[in-house]
């Protein structure tokens, strides 16, 4: 394997058969393992550990800290240190100005995290239905129907990564004219969502209140819950959503739409906010 350190990208060798053109080289994702840990004067805490596409490191730290109310909104961060170790896995420090509250950092929060699914490993349903300190009920945020048809189109124009490999996921915002701002790309789905949202947070530009996410494949219960967490009142997805991720939207008041095309989707909850033309 070829690849440049923190690089999102490597190439490795292949055997191409049944087509005409030979190659020796592909590119694919990057997947590594990422420490997230929490410290503050006096002591600190590893948090978690993610396998990630290398790329914003510290923005997703910071966006799954905030994901999993570890990281309240009027939290003082003093410092996001990024350390590569190589093989050994690299690691995050996010430093706070006082010591977290001693329940939102409890040892059984902790947990291993794939690419495929950041919700794996907790305990009970109960401790994923984190509540957002932010209401999307009251959310005006409209979006017509052929705005939300043009979404995939516009992200995967955006996609460098997924442009040299085929094979990560995306997400980032929109408003009523499409796709605005950073388009953050991960192996992981949580992960690019929480790149996202942990951009806004260093940017204190946290809720997303006027604009809608959308992503690039599934809508899993813990994409509806960090995009609630976020305070996000729309959830566009390429692909189709889990019955549970329907029920959290339903309950949080979020527009939750799947199976996005350029012709077509379904709307799963609270259809009001989209406009049809």
């Amino acid at each position: 394997m070829n690849r440049r350190p923190g690089a999102a990208s490597a190439q490795v060798a292949v055997q191409l058969v049944g087509v005409g053109e030979q190659r020796d080289h592909d590119e694919v994702v990057v997947e590594e393992p990422l420490l997230i840990r929490l410290a503050w004067p006096g002591g600190s805490q590893a948090v978690s550990v993610t396998m990630r596409t290398p790329g914003a490191d510290g923005e997703l730290a910071l966006g799954f800290l905030f994901g999993e109310g570890i990281l309240p909104a009027d939290a003082v961060v003093t410092g996001v240190q990024v350390e590569q170790q190589g093989a050994q896995g690299d690691s995050v420090t996010v430093s706070l100005a006082a010591a977290p509250d001693p329940a939102l950092t409890a040892t059984e929060r902790n947990f291993y995290m794939t690419s495929s699914c950041g919700i794996c490993g907790k305990a009970a349903l109960e401790a994923v239905r984190t509540r957002s300190a932010y209401s999307l009920a009251a959310d005006s945020l409209t979006v017509s129907a052929a705005t939300l048809q043009k979404l995939p189109a516009q992200l995967m124009e955006r996609q460098a990564v997924f442009a040299n490999t085929g094979s990560i996921h995306a997400a980032a915002l929109f408003d009523a004219d499409g796709v605005r701002g950073a388009v953050m790309e991960d192996v992981g789905r949580h992960n690019a969502l929480d790149k996202l949202t942990g951009l806004a947070y260093a940017e204190s530009r946290l809720p997303f209140s006027t604009c809608g996410i959308v992503v690039s494949g599934r809508a899993s219960f813990e994409l509806v819950q960090k995009a609630c967490m976020a305070g996000s009142p729309m959830l566009a997805a390429v692909g189709a959503p889990s019955s549970l991720a329907v029920e959290l939207a339903w309950e949080a008041g979020m527009t939750l739409v799947g199976f996005v095309r350029a012709d077509r989707f379904n709307v799963y909850a609270v259809p009001s906010r989209v406009i049809q033309d």
